[in-house]
């Protein structure tokens, strides 16, 4: 009765320690660290899953075919989701490079075989590797989940996120099966499941099967064929300029991107907004689907500084809006902006549906300077002949900027 009673203290030690933790780590976390924060989070749910595995195939080393075929498939697919997960914070933290190449993704196919094939003989002849395949398992998988993620490109890391969590969620609805526990297993399917329509749609968003993402290492840091040459020029337009010329629009689009999570700029975003609704100017957004870190990471950024929902336009309405637009601004955003995903074959993102800006009638590129975006390729628009560049920090420039709409 003690020791039963010890273990259920120790439990709730356990739980509340979790829960301090958690909660002080997601309240000074900041805006644009929270895909960090998820990869994160998400990773221990991996580590968790396959923490279960270990402990329940100690507990029943004699289970039959259908249960360590359970217990092995919840330390593969927690463990991989696990380092995977960390490699992802690394990349996202920028921390860890891209490292992209012909053989890796040979090897990475081949070593997934040879799970398979461990998996294969350790659930029919258990005898074979014994007590060690936990281990076998446990250190290909982990292996596996570093090098899945390591040559992943920058414009597909929103996809790999929503991967990783859906197989998190998948790892813990194994371990509901391994516990009888409807409520694990019910939240782990509904998880992966989630998890996996979100990954198909976002894959589908960017035209884009599931496995080129997984293969392809799209934006992996390749440059463009149409980007800068040295006879193009830069124009720039100032504070006062760019202020007339959206007061006096009768409709303006704002194209958020990870830029303005950075200068966690939302708030006065939408103060320009407001200001510019009150000179009878129409606003609204233009959300593209992976724009930012994470899956819907412009909505949360937008829905935090209390923007109306019905003013986020999806990208395809929003292309269609474009030709009656006439000033887009474009906030930090970059590589969801680009035409070489249009109109350049040779570019790593050609193929991805992009917010047509151009197809309005004039252009502002708000940026802190000429530097590439997260997929690492020049952007031909910012020398397009309807762009002008606003350079400077995000929040202080909109700042700067929502003044002089008030005195115009």
């Amino acid at each position: 009765m003690a020791s039963a009673s010890a273990i259920l203290a120790g439990l709730y030690l356990a739980v509340g320690a979790g829960t301090v933790v958690g909660w002080m780590t997601a309240m000074r976390v900041k805006m644009t660290a929270m895909p960090q924060m998820v990869s994160l989070f998400n990773g221990m749910g991996g580590a968790c899953a396959a923490i279960i595995s270990i402990v329940e195939y100690h507990s029943h080393p004699d289970g039959d075919a259908m249960y360590l075929l359970v217990v092995f498939l919840g330390l593969i697919i927690g463990s991989i989701s696990f380092s995977g997960s960390m490699v992802a914070f690394g990349k996202l933290d920028e921390k860890i490079k891209d490292f992209s190449a012909k053989w890796l993704t040979i090897f990475n196919l081949l070593l997934l075989g040879v799970i398979i094939c461990v998996l294969v003989v350790a659930v029919s002849s258990p005898a074979i590797f014994g007590p060690s395949v936990l281990w076998i398992l446990l250190l290909l998988s982990l292996l596996y989940g570093v090098l899945f993620v390591m040559p992943i490109g920058g414009a597909d890391m929103p996809v790999v996120i929503s991967l990783l969590n859906s197989l998190t969620g998948m790892a813990a609805a194994f371990g509901g099966f391994l516990y009888h526990n409807q409520v694990m297993l019910t939240g782990g399917i509904l998880v992966g499941s989630a998890g996996t329509i979100l990954t198909v749609l976002m894959c589908k968003a960017m035209n884009r099967s599931l496995l080129n993402v997984i293969i392809g290492s799209f934006g992996g840091g390749g440059t463009a064929a149409g980007a800068a040459t040295g006879d193009q020029v830069v124009k720039e337009i100032n504070l006062t300029d760019a202020a007339i010329l959206c007061a006096y629009a009768s409709k303006v689009c704002i194209v958020p991107g990870y830029g303005l999570a950075v200068a966690q700029a939302q708030h006065i975003c939408h103060d320009l907004e407001k200001q510019l609704e009150n000179k009878g100017v129409e606003v609204y957004y233009a959300i593209h689907p992976v724009a930012g870190r994470m899956p819907g990471h412009m909505n949360v950024l937008l829905a935090e500084a209390d923007v109306p929902y019905p003013k986020l336009v999806e990208m395809e309405d929003a292309n269609g809006m474009m030709n009656s637009t006439d000033v887009v601004i474009v906030v930090g955003a970059n590589d969801v902006v680009n035409p070489s995903a249009k109109d350049d074959p040779g570019s790593p993102i050609y193929g991805m549906p992009v917010i047509e800006v151009w197809d309005a009638k004039n252009i502002i590129v708000m940026k802190r300077s000429m530097r590439s975006g997260y997929a690492g390729i020049e952007n031909p628009l910012f020398f397009h002949s309807k762009t002008k560049m606003l350079f400077g920090d995000a929040k202080e420039t909109l700042q700067k900027l929502v003044g002089e709409v008030k005195m115009t």
